[in-house]
């Protein structure tokens, strides 16, 4: 995807919704219903072309956050559900409602037709099938064989991430890869649902089409950097065979041997050992440099990211689309947004300088969280005393702290340098060279898919299949990566974990550290099950993996507050100019015992005034029940397409309980 994308007219039909059809505004001013196309779009390489850049803008329009999720769509509310981020109680997680009938379910997959045509997930995969149907033959003629080839290898592409992200939120889907008539009498397009196991084999079938189809890398480096590759396509075929093989689509996943494995692991290393080829996998040797790759937006190649969305920094939206990234991260002195508030559990959550897990019998202290920590610690949370600069102040340092009028003033006569719910705040991905004058402009694009998770699929099937030494030795080549050779002993601090289940845990955990905040926490723990243990649909997954819960814990915060309370900033000039905590400078270590004694010297650590995740001003813990894994078909499309099947644990549009099982 380009920069500046194509902005034209266009219309689709979903066609597995049956009310009706209607009139609408064309593609070229051409097309005049949604049962025709006009092939005239083909006539050239220019109009294809345009064709091709609209559809990347109808499926990534919405994705300018790297925590939002589902094509098309692109919401935070499953990402809000996770221990990544607070505040947001959402219906997946308040334990004070329960979504079990059709009118609660997820309206993902779309509605009736309509007079003007709604961007929705039938409409998307009805792009796609037009053109791979008429690319080759007819008006399409004119094209040159090369041009036509990435033309289609773009839609099975397009038409793969829609059907993976349906079938990840409903499990089987109808499977539609040809362009129907709309109608409500023609019984050849009442496509039923079908199992989960044939959409996940199209998904797969499409991206070895894209495969084939695409070049690993453009030639055009400049102009084409950004749309989909081959090398995209088989990493994507990792992810989607190491879907199926969870515990949520596959009940005999326990089984070292299930062929399920097998498959996502050779789709691993198959992927792998042609992006190596290709010059994938190179671009992060350091901590710097895996912070620095995120940001790059100069439409070079880049070996990390597979599939990537470009964003613009242009403030016409029609010619380019904007990231809210910089400006959700950046606190209000910096003229950001206020900030993203890591929970606890989150700044917790990495591990030790030597790699070993934060925990006290290996010397890590909650309080002093910023000490001795995973090189990617530093690049993921901001906190006060780090440097964190911007285009006009490159040296600019965050502090996060409150202070008050005297100390026996009442908690609502606080004031606040940059307060936040917690000590630290999210800096992922974040341009040290924003202008902050226009952080809602921000281009830093957004990386779907990098090659780390690639490594990290590999090194999860082999750790279902009981090979410890090989699913470590992938594991330390995720560290290798930001790790000083210093840090090198028992495998940068993995050790050998002791069966399948401490290391398919390993791998998790190696996960939630090198993807934190790319949306990828909510996936992972859908489709291991991991909320709540539920023997009613054989889940034990947190059991057997020593993995919390997450159902029944709240997401925690606290204050850095002044020890002093006399009406006045708790910090000078001096204190300010004293500390910058750099991890790329040499005086890392001594800015990072300056902060320590800081901290003693005028600060302690305080309770949130207020629970953070409530209800009703009522706090709560979350609930996320084991029907929402996988969402019911809602009941408009129930209503409209009476031959489809409710899911297993939703009711039906007249109240019955679905029957519809998505593990098949």
């Amino acid at each position: 995807m380009k920069n500046k994308l194509a902005s034209f007219l266009f219309g689709a039909a979903a066609v597995v919704a049956t009310a009706g059809t209607g009139c609408k505004k064309s593609f070229l001013e051409d097309m005049r219903s949604y049962e025709k196309f006009d092939e005239t779009m083909f006539t050239s390489e220019a109009l294809t072309g345009a064709y091709i850049d609209r559809t990347y803008k109808d499926f990534f329009n919405n994705y300018r956050t790297p925590t939002v999720t589902v094509t098309g769509l692109y919401d935070n509310n499953r990402s809000n559900s996770t221990d990544e981020l607070g505040g947001t109680v959402t219906s997946y997680i308040n334990p004070t409602t329960e979504l079990k009938q059709a009118s609660q379910a997820d309206i993902y997959f779309g509605d009736q037709l309509k007079a003007s045509v709604v961007n929705n997930s039938y409409t998307r995969i009805r792009f796609a099938n037009f053109l791979i149907e008429k690319v080759n033959g007819g008006a399409a003629q004119v094209l040159s064989d090369d041009f036509k080839k990435t033309a289609k290898g773009q839609m099975y592409m397009f038409r793969a991430l829609q059907y993976f992200d349906l079938v990840r939120v409903y499990g089987g889907v109808p499977i539609v890869t040809s362009v129907e008539a709309a109608s409500a009498d023609d019984e050849a397009i009442k496509i039923p649902r079908a199992k989960t196991s044939e959409v996940i084999a199209q998904i797969v079938a499409d991206l070895d089409s894209a495969a084939i189809l695409l070049p690993m890398k453009w030639a055009n480096v400049s102009t084409d950097y950004g749309r989909f590759t081959a090398a995209g396509a088989m990493a994507l075929k990792s992810r989607v065979l190491l879907t199926a093989a969870s515990p949520l689509f596959n009940a005999n996943w326990d089984n070292a041997g299930d062929d399920h494995w097998q498959k996502a692991l050779d789709a691993g290393l198959q992927a792998e050992a042609a992006l190596t080829t290709a010059g994938y996998g190179g671009s992060i040797t350091t901590a710097k440099d895996w912070s620095e790759v995120t940001f790059k937006n100069d439409n070079s190649f880049n070996g990390e990211a597979l599939i990537v969305m470009l964003l613009s920094n242009t403030t016409n939206t029609s010619t380019g689309l904007n990231s809210s990234w910089e400006n959700s991260l950046r606190p209000k002195d910096y003229n950001g947004g206020g900030g993203i508030a890591a929970p606890q559990a989150m700044i917790d959550l990495f591990p030790l300088a030597n790699g070993s897990r934060p925990t006290a019998v290996n010397g890590y202290n909650p309080t002093y969280f910023y000490e001795n920590r995973d090189p990617r610690f530093y690049r993921t949370f901001a906190f006060s005393g780090a440097k964190w600069g911007v285009k006009t102040n490159p040296n600019k340092v965050a502090w996060l702290y409150r202070w008050k009028k005297n100390d026996a003033a009442t908690s609502g006569t606080f004031y606040a340098n940059n307060q936040t719910n917690s000590p630290a705040i999210v800096r992922k991905m974040s341009n040290p060279a924003a202008d902050s004058s226009t952080f809602a402009n921000s281009g830093t694009d957004i990386f779907d898919m990098r090659y780390a998770e690639l490594l990290l699929n590999i090194a999860e099937c082999y750790a279902a299949q009981g090979k410890i030494t090989e699913c470590v030795t992938y594991l330390a080549k995720i560290r290798k990566r930001v790790y000083p050779l210093s840090a090198a002993a028992n495998f940068y601090g993995i050790g050998t974990p002791g069966d399948k289940y401490a290391a398919l845990e390993a791998c998790l955990y190696e996960r939630r550290v090198e993807l934190a905040y790319e949306g990828k926490r909510f996936w992972d723990m859908q489709r291991w099950m991991l909320y709540d243990d539920d023997g009613s649909i054989g889940d034990n997954t947190n059991q057997l993996l020593n993995i919390a819960k997450l159902n029944g814990t709240s997401r925690q915060g606290s204050y850095w507050e002044a020890k002093v309370n006399n009406d006045k900033d708790p910090l000078t000039a001096a204190d300010r100019a004293s500390i910058a905590v750099d991890p790329d400078a040499s005086d890392f270590a001594a800015q990072i015992t300056k902060l320590h004694t800081l901290f003693d010297a005028k600060f302690k650590v305080t309770p949130l005034d207020n629970p953070w995740d409530q209800v009703n001003k009522a706090g709560v813990s979350m609930l996320f029940r084991s029907n929402y894994y996988v969402s019911g078909l809602h009941s408009s499309p129930l209503g409209l397409n009476s031959w489809l099947t409710q899911t297993i644990g939703w009711q039906d549009y007249y109240g019955n309980m679905g029957t519809y099982d998505y593990r098949q």
